[in-house]
């Protein structure tokens, strides 16, 4: 992944926030592979967590800086379709951050819930909830097997 590997966890960082925001790269991929390299799975679920974490919470940030007429102008996107994706950010709310790191849609998820103004506190907070446990899961998947 663009050499990040060779700069242990410092590319982690770096790889892991990237991925976090509009960029197509996998983050999962740079974790193991750097998890494998460094062998060390406390600073790896750290660094990891903290640098998608960071990117997430830039995306959201990033939504929330957007306006309704600038999505309408330069992207044409339709009110009506904001309207309707507004309805479903409004039924699960911040909740939906918990899978801000699932691979493309996260993304679009965490950029949704920054446009429609969800509460940055819990958003941001359940936004590290949800990296920090499949961070988790990829370290004890591996130290298991």
């Amino acid at each position: 992944m663009f050499g990040l590997e060779k700069l242990g966890l410092l590319g982690l960082f770096i790889g892991t926030f990237l991925a976090a925001t509009i960029l197509p790269l996998s983050s999962d991929a740079l974790y193991i592979a750097i998890l494998f390299a460094t062998r060390n799975p406390w600073g790896c679920l750290a660094v990891g967590t903290l640098g998608n974490w960071l990117g997430s919470v830039t995306t959201y940030w990033l939504g929330r800086c957007a306006s309704w007429d600038f999505l309408v102008k330069h992207f044409k996107v339709s009110r009506e379709t904001l309207e309707k994706q507004k309805v479903k950010i409004d039924r699960y709310g911040v909740w939906l951050a918990l899978i801000c790191w699932v691979p493309i849609i996260g993304d679009v998820i965490a950029i949704a819930l920054g446009f429609y103004k969800t509460p940055a506190t819990a958003t941001t907070l359940l936004l590290l909830v949800g990296k920090f446990a499949r961070f988790a899961i990829w370290t004890l998947t591996i130290l298991i097997f």
